[in-house]
């Protein structure tokens, strides 16, 4: 077994409620916190299990709310303190990321970060090392890097990275510069990437140098740049808190891939490493069928330890937290997740819109249920 990269820190965003996710995944208990696999754990100890290997224990690290910092303490007891990063309220992943970055060059100024969400689900671990290997090595030769995922089929959920020159880097011999990112296309331009070849999945991994990603950040977004930088300097210290307070609710929300990856790939300066593992980011309850029904999808495939379920003729997905007996007769495509205090019908082709009913409750005030 490889050894751990020494100058490698994974960081893991736990952030997000995953509302498309509801009544599952609730903003006390995030979808992160589930076992949505059926493995035993949670998506987020699966990310740290997987990372383990290429970081070790004392490099890897941790950014989330205040709400769940106890519970992701409790599902990761390994984890050290030093290196759970608390936010006081969720400002996007540039925030969040850099963040992290910022603190760590303080501690390690020739450190390479890789960050990786907490709510995918890789499976080829192998494979997955070997990628990540390959983007520490282009993120060492200067270069921001991104790991592609390889489409299965023309997906329009996702947006997509254009692969363009193809980079000659020792130890990183699939490496590409990204050419530009692509928002997420309709069917038939789906269709047109897929048969490409030279479009990716963008999965929202990036791994870089330290000072790289921030130098980046500083010509980009200036005064989001100084505000982490500030709270960094103060972050081991005594006024981490009060710096904290004065400083975080004014940094701007903006996502990584606009403040970072869009302008680096313009001019140049990030690369892309395809990665050939299985990946889902269980966005919705459409794509969690088809993750754990192993393509029975005429059948009723069931999450969670409920065993009062009943099915005649039907196919679906029951997600169930209850005792409650769940009977499906002579349906198909029907998902039903039931909760203590909500109970959700849908089918795949409308997954996406249980997000709309959660802004929905919110709108009137029922955030209980939230």
């Amino acid at each position: 077994m490889a050894e751990p990269i020494d100058d490698f820190f994974a960081v893991i965003p736990a952030g997000g409620v995953g509302s498309r996710l509801w009544p599952l995944s609730r903003a006390e208990t995030p979808k992160f916190l589930h076992d949505l696999t059926g493995s035993g754990v949670s998506l987020l100890r699966s990310t740290w299990d997987r990372l383990l290997p290429l970081a070790g224990r004392e490099s890897i690290g941790i950014v989330t709310g205040r709400l769940h910092g106890d519970k992701v303490g409790e599902d990761l007891p390994d984890v050290d303190p030093a290196n759970v990063f608390i936010e006081r309220d969720q400002r996007d992943s540039t925030a969040a990321i850099c963040l992290a970055a910022a603190v760590l060059q303080r501690r390690n100024p020739d450190v390479i970060i890789g960050s990786f969400a907490a709510d995918h689900v890789i499976r080829r671990q192998r494979v997955f090392e070997f990628t990540v290997r390959q983007a520490v090595a282009t993120a060492r030769a200067g270069y921001i890097a991104t790991i592609g995922i390889q489409p299965t089929e023309p997906a329009t959920g996702f947006g997509y990275i254009k692969t363009g020159e193809e980079l000659d880097i020792d130890d990183a011999p699939l490496a590409a510069l990204v050419e530009r990112f692509v928002e997420k296309p309709d069917l038939e331009t789906a269709r047109r990437y897929f048969s490409d070849r030279s479009y990716l999945w963008n999965a929202g991994m990036f791994i870089a140098r330290a000072d790289v990603l921030l130098a980046e950040l500083a010509e980009n977004e200036p005064e989001l740049h100084a505000g982490l930088q500030e709270i960094a300097d103060a972050w081991d210290g005594p006024d981490r808190d009060a710096v904290l307070d004065r400083v975080w609710p004014g940094l701007k929300k903006i996502a990584i891939d606009y403040a970072v990856a869009e302008p680096a790939a313009d001019k140049g300066r990030l690369a892309v490493v395809p990665g050939q593992f299985d990946w889902d980011d269980v966005g919705d309850f459409a794509s969690l069928w088809t993750l754990i029904a192993d393509g029975r999808r005429g059948e009723v495939t069931v999450l969670g330890e409920n065993e009062n379920v009943l099915s005649d003729e039907a196919g679906g997905l029951v997600v169930s937290q209850t005792g409650r007996v769940v009977a499906m007769i002579g349906v198909q495509d029907v998902i039903v997740v039931d909760t203590p205090d909500a109970l959700l019908v849908t089918s795949p082709a409308h997954a996406q819109r249980v997000k709309q009913a959660v802004s929905s409750l919110h709108d009137q005030g029922r955030d209980s249920v939230l």
